[in-house]
């Protein structure tokens, strides 16, 4: 396995280097054990008011740090086990009842539907400020469905995944506290939005190495090309504090993509295949999106990616 460590940044950033993990936990059944973190994962992940999700996943994060609450990673969860009388209904997979919880405002639309607008505006910079609340907002449910979702891994990787949920939820508390200062007419919700990041999150399901290699190395990766730009458009338009929060968040998704990196190099390495072979097949079955340039190249090193992977994401761009 490659060895990398990313720059510092965030708790995740620290967290993510590569190394030897420990076969994963097989032993209690955790359906007779108190404080399983992962069926609390999902109890927040199908929650619906945003603020209490991400104040949610920081109580849970000390929960597990300060050993309250425990993995079992050996077992496999049903949504039935912390569903109640206000389920959603829909169709699709049973285990994914009410998945994710979301609030009824920002209404869901198609990209395509989404209005442009120049962030010289005040209502041009809250489009824009709630559009990167709502993509940290989905990123907690992202790393939510990981931890409960995926079972049979080591510690390791749980924790990892918590740490992002948490920096997920503090920049989605940033963003949209910084959104209300720009007027009363703004929050998150008052724009519609889209649901790009969950629907490959919808597709990947079933695919653990396949999640991995298109959700936080793909779709999170990309957001590593595009703050820098938009950082600049919040500092052009004299918006020094949405700059500093565009800040806080590069260096924290470093971390996080470089989790994924890590991980998804863990599973190529335990299934005996080539990671670039195999990110390139399973982009294809799961209709990726297409990359396109410019690419931050340093950044996606830092994040983990080696010469040969950018050399690939720059010959497909």
């Amino acid at each position: 396995m490659a060895d990398f460590t990313p720059v510092p940044g965030g708790d995740a950033a620290h967290n993510a280097v590569s190394g030897n993990f420990p076969e994963p936990s097989r032993s209690s059944d955790a359906s007779v054990l108190p404080g399983c973190a992962r069926a609390h994962a999902l109890a927040l992940l199908r929650l619906c008011d945003p603020y209490a999700k991400a104040s949610g996943v920081t109580a849970l994060r000390d929960a597990v740090r300060n050993g309250v609450e425990h993995w079992y990673p050996a077992r496999r969860l049903d949504v039935a086990e912390v569903a109640d009388s206000t389920d959603l209904a829909g169709g699709g997979d049973e285990r994914d009842v009410g998945i994710p919880g979301r609030p009824v405002a920002p209404q869901l639309v198609s990209p395509r539907e989404l209005k442009h607008r120049a962030v010289t505006s005040v209502e041009g910079r809250a489009a824009l400020l709630h559009a990167l609340a709502h993509i940290e907002f989905n990123a907690i449910n992202l790393a939510l469905d990981a931890l409960w979702r995926f079972d049979g891994l080591p510690a390791e990787y749980y924790d990892d995944w918590l740490q992002v949920a948490a920096e997920e939820a503090y920049h989605f508390s940033l963003l949209s506290t910084h959104l209300k200062t720009l007027g009363d007419g703004y929050y998150y919700g008052c724009f519609p939005a889209h649901d790009g990041l969950w629907e490959m999150a919808r597709r990947t399901s079933g695919d653990w190495l396949a999640r991995l290699a298109l959700v936080p190395r793909t779709l999170e990766a990309r957001g590593l090309d595009a703050s820098p730009p938009i950082r600049a458009k919040l500092a052009s338009a004299g918006d020094a504090e949405g700059a500093a929060i565009l800040d806080i968040i590069l260096r924290d998704e470093i971390g996080h993509v470089a989790i994924g990196n890590r991980w998804y190099r863990w599973g190529c390495e335990r299934a005996g295949c080539d990671p670039i072979e195999t990110y390139a097949r399973l982009a294809v079955q799961y209709s990726a999106p297409r990359l396109r340039g410019p690419f931050n190249l340093e950044a996606r090193r830092a994040a983990g990616f080696d010469d040969d992977e950018l050399a690939a994401l720059q010959a497909g761009a």
